[in-house]
């Protein structure tokens, strides 16, 4: 039984061992960090007393982890950021409990083995529950942490960013069995082996992406406009002459952040004049971002898809959308998409009835913006063979949009975003890192284009084209981003990392159920001779 203070001392404990791994990210960005950055949260939980404390210690550290790396909430959740830790806290205790089963005692027998296995699997399926829309999408995987190590990125082409975390969480897994477990040294040391040899191999023998020519796409960061009844106005203003300055560069396109044009187009047909007037300046069609709210007679339908170009869409229903536009010189084109997955509390409040409160205390949504129906695949003007996958704000978190938008024949993904509300805080940096992981993955080339910074523009294999535009500039850029054939492995199999990682936890809960069944059944009599009557 643990004293007290004793008690208390671990629960703080568990809280900074948790946000630790915060330090792997952007803005630090120290991504070797994360190969131990799970250790001392693991030894802590190891030694926990019982089970509960374990689970205990699994949810503190899970709330510690949220706090850590979504810190640049507090300005627009408020206090209302720290139940959301607690809640998604709670999906870390079935790690916890499994790392104080399996990497408890001396690592003797099997087990060493199988924890290795076992607790990389059960990290997995915690960033597997939280990537669910409605609990925040999947920020801050584990994996996302090695955005800038090219071998990694790699293996991110083979079984997405969730290969990238199970390999992270093993490395960790195999230093606890080293510092703790002595007669566990072989089975640690034939992990970290393992999972050294799985990247070369990986590196040496995967295909890399075949380059097919190039594109010269422009990037347009007004920068920070102060807020005011006029901003999105000046805003505007501020994208319409750093697109002006591109003139006689010859893009083939341009493309504004998020929110750049705050007025629907058929509302405001001077807005998309002025947009023609602009592309045909510059020789190249410029794909904005509508922020507005749009009349119900504006159409049905967000077509497009697989199907090409967008006719101009959605849901089709009144309400505030936020819309990439393509405008050509002849105005807009028709392709459109509307955004699929909103911001929780940022654009739409779940339950609103029951969590409305957040807009008091926050800068929570006012009115839920209204979600697009389906991906869309645009049509560049201008050049046949390239066809554009955007995607709006936070959907870049989400690898299985872009590997969608890969294999219905993207050449080029864009991710139009703005974080100005974040501005001096680590959020820009890590949304601008998640554009290099969907490169790799899909193996096309990716802009993230943002109103304030960091933009930034990575090629086929994660790599990083030119320079990001930082949070301080208000600028354009052009950029030569190689287009590329072929196809990852990770667009043709998906989220096979996700399926036997599952497939792991079944067998291992299979596996504990006949034991405990075996268990508790009683014990046979034993059979007694029969006795023998003597005759006489």
């Amino acid at each position: 039984m643990l004293s007290k203070p004793a008690r208390w001392w671990r629960a703080v404990a568990a809280v900074a061992a948790g946000g630790l791994p915060c330090l792997a990210f952007p803005a630090p960005a120290l991504w070797w960090f994360a190969y131990v950055a799970l250790v001392p949260w693991m030894l802590l939980l190891r030694s926990a007393p019982t089970g509960r404390r374990a689970a205990l210690e699994g949810w503190l550290g899970g709330a510690g982890f949220i706090l850590a790396v979504h810190h640049w909430l507090l300005p627009s959740l408020h206090v209302f950021l720290l139940p959301l830790a607690a809640l998604l806290g709670l999906l870390w205790i079935p790690w916890a409990l499994l790392v104080r089963e399996s990497l408890g005692g001396d690592g003797a027998g099997g087990r060493a083995g199988a924890a290795l296995a076992l607790v990389p699997a059960a990290w997995l399926l915690s960033e597997l529950a939280r990537s669910w829309q409605g609990l925040g999408g999947p920020w801050g995987l584990l994996g996302a942490s090695q955005w800038q190590v090219p071998p990694v990125l790699r293996l991110a082409s083979v079984g997405g960013v969730w290969l990238v975390s199970l390999l992270v969480a093993a490395v960790n897994c195999a230093v606890v069995l080293l510092i703790v477990a002595p007669a566990a040294r072989v089975p640690a040391v034939a992990g970290l082996t393992g999972c050294a040899v799985l990247t070369g191999v990986v590196w040496l023998w995967v295909p890399r992406p075949e380059v097919s020519g190039g594109l010269r796409v422009a990037v347009v960061q007004p920068g920070l406009v102060a807020d005011g009844p006029d901003s999105a106005d000046r805003r505007f203003t501020a994208g319409e002459r750093l697109t002006r300055g591109l003139a006689g560069q010859h893009p083939d396109l341009v493309v504004w952040g998020e929110s750049s044009v705050g007025a629907d187009l058929t509302a405001r047909p001077d807005l998309a004049r002025r947009l023609a007037a602009l592309s045909a300046e510059v020789g190249a069609p410029v794909l904005v971002n509508v922020d507005a709210r749009r009349p119900p007679a504006a159409g049905t339908g967000n077509a497009g898809g697989a199907g090409g170009a967008a006719a101009a869409g959605g849901s089709g229903a009144p309400g505030i959308y936020k819309s990439a536009v393509l405008v050509g010189p002849e105005g807009p084109t028709g392709a459109r998409y509307d955004k699929m997955r909103l911001v929780p509390f940022g654009e739409y409040i779940p339950a609103r009835a029951l969590l409305g409160w957040a807009t008091s205390v926050g800068k929570a949504a006012g009115e839920d913006r209204v979600p697009g129906d389906s991906p869309v695949v645009m049509d560049l003007p201008g050049r046949p063979d390239v066809r554009l996958g955007p995607l709006v704000c936070f959907e870049s978190a989400f690898p299985d949009m872009s590997r969608h938008l890969a294999r219905e024949g993207a050449g080029l993904l864009i991710a139009q975003s703005a974080t100005s509300s974040f501005q001096h805080s680590w959020a820009p940096a890590q949304h601008a890192s998640l554009a290099a992981l969907r490169a790799a993955e899909t193996g096309r080339p990716m802009v993230h284009a943002t109103l304030t910074g960091i933009s930034s523009v990575y090629g086929p294999s994660g790599e990083r084209l030119g320079s990001a535009l930082p949070t301080s500039a208000s600028t354009s850029a052009l950029y030569e981003v190689p287009l590329a054939r072929g196809t990852t492995l990770y667009v043709r199999f998906g989220d096979w990392p996700v399926g036997a990682a599952l497939a792991v936890l079944a067998v291992y809960c299979a596996a504990a159920g006949v034991r405990s069944f075996r268990a508790g059944r009683p014990a046979p009599e034993p059979t007694a001779p029969r006795a023998r009557t003597a005759r006489g």
